[in-house]
């Protein structure tokens, strides 16, 4: 008996609440995700300031960062305008296709 009253309330259970939720539009902010995989740059260069930092507002069609796949440098965009809450990843880290970067709200 105690093994069955375990299982029906397992910790994951918030962030299986927070899943679905990250699509809603203005409330969970909206993830942007890798088109591609590559190594992603948050700036231009190692002397230049981030393309956006959280709380920066962004405009849609804004670079926000670059993805470097097969030598060539892919500007990533926002989809939207609104704020940056949060950058998902870490500068020069290797990115998989569909990974989120950035969520926009």
């Amino acid at each position: 008996a105690p093994a069955s009253l375990a299982a029906p309330a397992p910790v994951a259970v918030p962030e299986a609440v927070e899943a679905p939720a990250a699509p809603a539009p203005a409330a969970a902010g909206k993830e942007v995700p890798a088109p591609m995989v590559g190594v992603v740059y948050l700036q231009a260069n190692p002397d230049a300031d981030p393309y956006v930092q959280v709380g920066d507002s962004v405009k849609k069609g804004q670079v926000l960062c670059l993805i470097e796949a097969m030598k060539l440098m892919n500007e990533i965009v926002a989809p939207q305008d609104g704020v940056v809450s949060a950058i998902l990843v870490e500068n020069e880290n290797i990115v998989e296709y569909g990974q989120a970067l950035f969520r926009i709200s």
